[in-house]
Formats: C-alpha cells, sequence, structure tokens
C-alpha cells in the first residue's frame, strides 16, 4: 500500500490488516474518522510505514508531508517520547511478543501536545522473526482529559525517570574521557552533571593506607575543618561507607544530627538536609568516597538510590582507571627522566637550551633522546669541543625507553673515546644491531669545535638540522646521510657520510625528533619549513625560543614525543686558547684526507694564525702525507693551542710505525724528500715522539699574540 493511501492493505486484507470482503466494511473504514483512530502497516523489512488518511490527522500531518519512513515523524514526536515508544517496541520484537500498546505525546503544528494512543500487532515468520507490524493509532486526548492529575502525575514521573536515566547516560559518557582524578572531579562538578539531581553540595575522598584524603568539595566556603584527612575508623560518614562497603543515605536533618554529631554543626550552617555516601569500589576494594548533600530535601525513593548506586560503580571505574593512569604517567616520565642526562654541561663558547616533551596521548613514554657530550680537548680540559646528539628509538613503550638509554650511553662512550663521528656512529649502529632488539633507531650527531666554528655531522636515517643565522633567518642544512642505527649493521651499510660546515658567531643549531614537526596528513618536509618559520620569527633568546617550540607541539597533542636541542656559538667566552681538533685519516681515504685540510684552514684563521696560516697549512699537509706515504696504517692529525710566554699552534701527526724520520734533500726534479725540509724551515721547531709501538711527528708555529676580544 503505498503511502497515504486510503486503499486496502496486502492482498485480501483491509488496512488494519483484517480479511477483507465483509459484510459491512472493515470497521476502521466506517467508523475510524469519527472515532480519530487510524491505522498503519509497517513493513520491517523494507523499513516503510504506510498510514491511512485518519492517521496523518492524528499526527497532524497532510499526506505530501510524509514519505512514508518512519523516522519522518520525528518531527511531530518530541525525542524523550520518541526514544521511549521505540523502547517499548524494541522490547516486544526482542522478547517474542505479539502486541504491545503504548501512550505519547505528538507535538501538532501549533505546537500543542496530545496524548496519542497506539497498538500494534507484530506477525513474525516460521523461524519467529518480526516482519510487518500492523496496527491502530489514535487520538488520547479526551480519554485521558477525564483525570487530569493522574495524566499530569503520569507525564511528570516519565519526565523525571527520563531526566535521571539522561543523567546517569551523561555523566558516565564524560567519564568514559577522564584520563586524570582531576578530570574525574571537573566532570562531577559540571553544572550539567550531578547537580541536575539536584545536591547542593558534592564531596569525594580517596582511600590511602588507612585513611581518607579529601580532594574535591563544593562550592567554595563548604569546607568542613578537620575532615582535609580522616582515619577510617573515625565517625565520619565517609569513614562508615568505607568500612561497611555499603551507600550511606542520611534522610533527613534529624537523622544528620542523631548520627554523627561533630559533623552536623558545620553541616546545618550549609542549610543541609539530606545526604548521600556512596562508596567508590573497585575490584572488591574501596578505593574513595563520593558524597552528595541536598538542601530541602527529605528521604530517597527506591529509584533515587538506584540511580545514585549506578552513578557510583560508574564514578568507581573512571576513578581507578585515573589513578592507574596517573601511576603510570609518573613511572612513564621517572624513566624517561632517569634516561635522559640530568644536567646539561656548561660549554665554553656555546649557549646551550634542550627541551623534551612526551605524547599528549598514550604511556608518555618513547625512545627520544637528546645529550651534550664533552670532547676529548673541550669543555672540561679548558677546551672548546663538544659533540650534540638528537635521536629517537623506534616506539612508545618502556622497551623504547630501555633501549634508547642504552643506546644514549654507548654512543656517548664512543664519542667520549675520541672517535670520528662516522665512527662512533658505525659502532653505535652495530651495538644496537647486537643488542638483538627488534628496535632501530635513527640519529644526528654533530661534533663542533667552537672556537673555529667548525661542525662536522653524521645523520643516520634523521632529520636535517636547522640553521639560524645571527640575522634571524633560518634555513634547513641539507646534511649527507646513511640508513638508522640497527639497519645499517644489518644490511652491512655502515660507511657514513661527514658534512662539514662553519658556524658563524652568533649562529644557533637546532636538531630536533619528528615529533615536534610531524603532523597527520602533512608532509615532514612542509613540517620543516613551518618550524623553521616558527624559529625565525621567534624570541632570541634560546629558552624562550625552545618553550615556545615546546607550547605549539603541547598545544597540538598528537601521539608521538618530541626532543629539542639548541646550540648557539658565542665568541665572545669561548676559550683563547687550549683549542684541540683530531681528524682520523686512514689510507686510502681521499674523503678523511679532504676533511682534515678542511679543518686545518677552518682552525689556523679562528685562531688568528695572521700571516703565518699559509705555512702552518702547507707543512701540516706534507706531515699527513708522509705518514701515509711510509708507513702502512692510518695518520692521526691534532692541532691545539698552547698557552705560556708566547702563543703556539702545535701539530701532531701520529702513526703506527716506529720508523724515524730522515731529512734528506732532494734531487734536482725529485719530489720526495722535501717534506721535513719545508717543516724544518717554516716551523718554529719540531721533532718526534714516540707513542707506543709507534710516533708522532710534531711541529710549533708561534702566533701572534691575541687581544681578550679574540683579534691578533
Amino acid at each position: 500500500m503505498d503511502a497515504g493511501s486510503g486503499g486496502h492493505g496486502p492482498a485480501g486484507h483491509c488496512r488494519c490488516g483484517q480479511p477483507a470482503g465483509r459484510p459491512g466494511g472493515c470497521f476502521l473504514e466506517l467508523y475510524g474518522p469519527a472515532l480519530r483512530m487510524g491505522c498503519f502497516d509497517w513493513d520491517l523489512d523494507k523499513g516503510l510505514m504506510a498510514m491511512d488518511a485518519t492517521a496523518h490527522e492524528v499526527f497532524d500531518l497532510r499526506p505530501d508531508e510524509y514519505d512514508g519512513r518512519p523516522e519522518t515523524l520525528a518531527a511531530r514526536v518530541p525525542t524523550a517520547e520518541g526514544r521511549r515508544l521505540d523502547q517499548t517496541v524494541a522490547s516486544a520484537l526482542k522478547d517474542g511478543s505479539e502486541t504491545y500498546g503504548a501512550y505519547f505525546r505528538v507535538r501538532h503544528r501549533d505546537g500543542a501536545l496530545c496524548w496519542t494512543h497506539t497498538h500494534g500487532c507484530i506477525r513474525r515468520d516460521g523461524a519467529g522473526r518480526p516482519h510487518r507490524i500492523v496496527g491502530v493509532v489514535r487520538d488520547a486526548t479526551r480519554e485521558l482529559g477525564d483525570s487530569p492529575p493522574a495524566l499530569r502525575e503520569l507525564a511528570d514521573a516519565e519526565a523525571e525517570r527520563r531526566r535521571r536515566t539522561s543523567i546517569v547516560e551523561g555523566t558516565t559518557a564524560a567519564l568514559a574521557h577522564a584520563r586524570t582524578v582531576s578530570d574525574v572531579i571537573d566532570v562531577l562538578r559540571d553544572n550539567h552533571g550531578l547537580a541536575h539531581l539536584g545536591a547542593a553540595n558534592l564531596v569525594m575522598g580517596l582511600v590511602e593506607a588507612g585513611r581518607i584524603r579529601l580532594v574535591a568539595e563544593g562550592p567554595a566556603g563548604s569546607f568542613v575543618p578537620g575532615t582535609r584527612l580522616t582515619r577510617v575508623e573515625e565517625p565520619y560518614p565517609m569513614s562508615e561507607v568505607v568500612r561497611n562497603l555499603a551507600p550511606r543515605y542520611i534522610e533527613s536533618a534529624r537523622d544528620f544530627a542523631e548520627s554523627y554529631p561533630v559533623l552536623w554543626p558545620h553541616i546545618d550552617r550549609l542549610g543541609i538536609t539530606a545526604a548521600a555516601y556512596l562508596p567508590l569500589i573497585a575490584q572488591a576494594k574501596p578505593i574513595g568516597v563520593l558524597g552528595l548533600l541536598y538542601r530541602d530535601k527529605t528521604g530517597f525513593t527506591a529509584e533515587e538510590r538506584n540511580v545514585l548506586v549506578a552513578l557510583g560503580s560508574s564514578i568507581a571505574q573512571s576513578l581507578q582507571r585515573a589513578m592507574f593512569y596517573e601511576q603510570e604517567k609518573d613511572l612513564a616520565q621517572g624513566l624517561q627522566q632517569a634516561m635522559l642526562p640530568r644536567t646539561i654541561p656548561g660549554v665554553p663558547g656555546a649557549e646551550i637550551a634542550v627541551r623534551y616533551r612526551s605524547a599528549a596521548v598514550g604511556r608518555d613514554i618513547g625512545g627520544d633522546w637528546y645529550d651534550i657530550i664533552p670532547l676529548p680537548g673541550g669543555a672540561r680540559s679548558g677546551g672548546s669541543r663538544v659533540g650534540a646528539v638528537i635521536g629517537d628509538v623506534q616506539g612508545h613503550d618502556t622497551h623504547a625507553a630501555a633501549v634508547m638509554g642504552q643506546l644514549r650511553i654507548v654512543l656517548r662512550a664512543y664519542a667520549a673515546e675520541g672517535h670520528a663521528p662516522a665512527t662512533v656512529m658505525a659502532r653505535a649502529s652495530t651495538f644496537l644491531h647486537e643488542l638483538d632488539t627488534d628496535r632501530f633507531a635513527t640519529c644526528l650527531y654533530a661534533e663542533a669545535d667552537l672556537t673555529t666554528g667548525m661542525v662536522r655531522f653524521v645523520r643516520a636515517g634523521h632529520l636535517d638540522p636547522l640553521l639560524l643565522r645571527g640575522d634571524g633567518s633560518c634555513r634547513r642544512l641539507p646534511v649527507a646521510g646513511g640508513l638508522p642505527l640497527g639497519l645499517s649493521a644489518e644490511f652491512g651499510r655502515l660507511d657514513y657520510p661527514v658534512t662539514t660546515l662553519e658556524l658563524g658567531p652568533e649562529q644557533t643549531l637546532l636538531l630536533c625528533t619528528d615529533g615536534l614537526v610531524e603532523e597527520p596528513g602533512h608532509d615532514l618536509d612542509d613540517g620543516l619549513r613551518a618550524l623553521a618559520g616558527l624559529v625565525a620569527s621567534g624570541p632570541r633568546d634560546l629558552r624562550k625560543l625552545v618553550d615556545r617550540l615546546c607550547g605549539i607541539v603541547d598545544g597540538r597533542g598528537g601521539d608521538d614525543d618530541a626532543a629539542l636541542l639548541l646550540l648557539r656559538r658565542r665568541t665572545r667566552d669561548a676559550p683563547l686558547s687550549g683549542g684541540r681538533l683530531q681528524q682520523h685519516v686512514a689510507p686510502g681515504d681521499p674523503e678523511a684526507l679532504t676533511e682534515a685540510r678542511r679543518m686545518i684552514r677552518a682552525a689556523v684563521r679562528a685562531w688568528g694564525a695572521g700571516e703565518r696560516a699559509d705555512e702552518i697549512e702547507l707543512v701540516a699537509d706534507e706531515m699527513i702525507t708522509n705518514a701515509l706515504m711510509h708507513t702502512e696504517g692510518a695518520a692521526v692529525v691534532t692541532l691545539r693551542v698552547l698557552s705560556g710566554a708566547d702563543r703556539r699552534l702545535r701539530v701532531d701527526v701520529e702513526d703506527c710505525s716506529s720508523a724515524l724520520p730522515h731529512r734528506r734533500e732532494a734531487g734536482e726534479e725529485g719530489v720526495s724528500g722535501r717534506g721535513l725540509l719545508l717543516v724544518d724551515r717554516l716551523a718554529d721547531g719540531w721533532g718526534v715522539d714516540a707513542r707506543g709501538s709507534g710516533k708522532s711527528v710534531w711541529c710549533e708555529f708561534v702566533m701572534p699574540a691575541r687581544d681578550r676580544g679574540g683579534r691578533p
């Protein structure tokens, strides 16, 4: 039957589902309009409900306003009434009933609410599955109008029941998002929460080692002195609830005064006439107590008690989750802080700022770390060489943090032993691979000499660093890279290229993990560009800058932790002497030889060699070449500044051969033999020292005097 048609229903039946063709026609066809009683036929499989013209009138709908879908009737049935009616029908369909009936109200187009009654017959197939409902709907306003007080009582009781059910559902839904004890308290204090039960005051306490600690009370000025921390044995209602593990309903002011005379004088001044104290029980143990205090109320109905018990159970579960979360958060933060450096050493010639931010969601622990490593000849020995590390172990759990702690210590040890950056990274990768863990790590290691400004970078699958110039501009530094730590060892690709640049005075390096730049749906390159813009527009003070950057991360949220390290080169407090640089040069490694020459060039310029710079570079290059040509091992070149009566720059080239060098004259066309001749003529002093099974050839150059401003 088409929606709104006045014809018969399914073949052989009238609109009300009865056999058609009876003498005189169907009762509804004859008397339905006069009685304001219409019929409907609801096809449950298709989800369509056909109604006759009288049914349209009951709902105050024109035929063209109804499309045959039951949902369209929502425009006439208030939400709460519709929910109750849906529950009645659903229960009948589920429990096998053949019929159902219900009163509900319909809002007419003029806004008036009119009582309506419906009665439905459920048709089921051979398997008992409902597939069709036929029935009637009629105007019941006149019927119920004969007893207005009963009608009002029924409506009021139903409205109150719906209101309480709504409070339980709303509070439970809000508590599902509470992560901390404070969140739970905020939900309970919310104006749309338990206050709608009519409570004037709220108190909540947590059970801790045989005592009850008050964690919430309200409103302001309602605190009862002496109840901040009470024992379970004391004569208070919260203590009684914990002892008995049962609710305590105080139904009148007299009941309160007689049961708790010590507490009553303070309660009386608040105008309290009734109270309900609910035990918050989780895993059969009391974890807290909730107290609701009422004004102008006496007694609690059975339904009110049921609602309060249900709320108490929901609150207890949320409170336990919140307490577990806070315990895990404290543990995670403690573990994370234990793994990170407790203090950052002061480095002459540098200003350093670091920050770590845990994930906004989850267990608040991860594998991100930073480190500042004093290097041989560095800060602890009066020099200015320092290693800066930023890294990220895969994963966000305690295992990731444990791996991070081991990796940080190992990498720090390799760097402190004086190994070249590429060697430090390769050995760290081998160590991680041998841990037999399924985790890998990305890392960026920068070895900086703050006197010369020379910085050597090694990158293992990590983000490139950023450079903040003195003029406030910020750009990304492209750094050659290798595979992440662990993976490079697994695939036998332990060669890490070294990228060298000069860090100018007042320039700043920014090293970070991807948690600082990564956002869902955004490319990492876009994130780095955005970060560079934030750095360029940020404050010049490093601590204020890192706080601003971390504040942006905090506001954005996310499921990844973030580490950040800023290192600024300061020339005004850099050491004027005692500088020390070192480079390993392996045979057949032109890259290392190029790095050594670059290091020498940067050092003599930064240390104020003046006119002697070319001489020093030439002599040092000849010494390195001799060591590589006349020995079978690697050469280690070391540059340092000696202070004393005059400033001297010393060049040491160490090799593994015990054979002493011999000075000899070169032939007219020969090249060999010129090395030591140049050393002898250009240096102010030179010599050879035994070093274990090898030796060290050294030379010294007197340098121009420098004033305290660093100028020769």
